[in-house]
């Protein structure tokens, strides 16, 4: 986390060093910056019983993942500056952002990397941050989610493993 190797909380004017990027490979890194994304945009994207979105939703998970920014948590805060820090726009990956089953994949897979790869703690704040994105945009302009919203919120928490 973010204290020095003693305990104690780093001297003023000192910023601690990020998390070690170099501890995830290129594939997991990748992974895991693009997940929020990815969650953003398959929960502001219509289905099966799923009204289509406005621009609030979408600015709603934008918030979303820019509160991360202030998250107790290395990791989750590398992750916002990395995805901050992209300059890239639309990839060839862009297609598959809103398939369900595709998402739930990645969802299992971040979760198996962050088992072997991240501080408990860590890894605990990421996932609960990646199910907050996707609660903000599915309870933009709502005050209850829709039975298929809490469908999708329910299937994303337990591939998330918070359920």
């Amino acid at each position: 986390m973010s204290h020095s190797v003693a305990g104690e909380p780093p001297s003023p004017g000192r910023r601690t060093a990020p998390v070690a990027t170099a501890a995830y490979s290129v594939a997991e890194w990748d992974l895991l910056t693009d997940l929020p994304g990815r969650v953003l945009v398959a929960a502001a994207s219509p289905g099966p019983g799923r009204p289509p979105r406005g621009v609030a939703a979408g600015l709603a998970g934008l918030d979303a993942v820019a509160a991360g920014r202030a998250f107790d948590s290395d990791l989750v805060r590398a992750v916002v500056a990395a995805i901050y820090a992209r300059h890239d726009g639309v990839t060839e990956r862009d297609e598959h952002l809103t398939d369900l089953v595709d998402l739930l994949a990645a969802v299992r897979a971040a979760v198996r990397v962050l088992r072997r790869r991240a501080d408990p703690a860590d890894s605990a704040a990421y996932r609960q941050w990646v199910e907050s994105v996707a609660a903000r945009v599915c309870r933009s302009g709502r005050t209850v989610p829709s039975p298929a919203d809490t469908r999708f919120l329910d299937r994303l928490g337990g591939a998330l493993d918070l359920r």
